[in-house]
């Protein structure tokens, strides 16, 4: 019985590991004001009548804090990878220069630097959610167990370290969304 015990503990620490690894992907796509090529990660490229991700058609770059460039693999690309960019709400509007597209990143005004926090804030949230329903998991899997003849005690035990795990990956999320927070806010 230990070790099916073990076992929960291990797939409830698994499972909250990838939901702090999914939340910091996520807001690494949420701009600080600094160009990065991972802000056009969710832009979609119309490619031969399929949509795909414009990583797989274009190069993109990051000369400096305030530009991105997107070399497209193929030239006449080029009108589909900005509509791509345009449609995806990023508020970019980029440059053609026939070779390449150039996007340059305005500077974020207070009200989007708000936006971005809370948007932030909401990726955290999901983040939550996500943990609580791992601990969900890892408590039916624990009733299970109790079923199959684990001790009153041991189950006792078990929803403690339960709730202790999911209380520290519930801190790691604040931690992460309060550093996003202050990365965005700072000019």
């Amino acid at each position: 019985m230990v070790e099916e015990v073990q076992s929960v503990y291990t797939d409830l620490n698994n499972s909250n590991a990838k939901t702090l690894a999914h939340l910091d992907y996520e807001t690494q796509k949420i701009r600080a004001g600094k160009a990065t090529p991972s802000m056009l990660q969710s832009v979609m490229v119309e490619y031969y009548g399929n949509p795909t991700p414009i990583t797989q058609v274009a190069n993109i770059s990051a000369p400096d804090a305030r530009t991105l460039v997107v070399q497209p693999w193929e030239r006449p690309l080029l009108p589909e990878i900005a509509k791509g960019i345009i449609n995806s709400n990023l508020g970019f509007a980029p440059s053609n220069n026939g070779e390449q597209l150039i996007i340059t990143i305005p500077p974020l005004t207070e009200e989007r630097r708000k936006e971005m926090v809370k948007k932030a804030k909401a990726e955290g949230e999901h983040a939550k959610v996500g943990i609580r329903n791992n601990r969900k998991d890892a408590l039916d899997m624990i009733k299970m167990l109790k079923s199959d003849g684990l001790s009153e005690d041991a189950v006792k035990d078990a929803e403690t370290k339960i709730q202790t795990i999911t209380n520290n990956f519930i801190a790691k999320v604040d931690d992460l969304i309060v550093a996003k927070e202050k990365d965005i806010m700072t000019i």
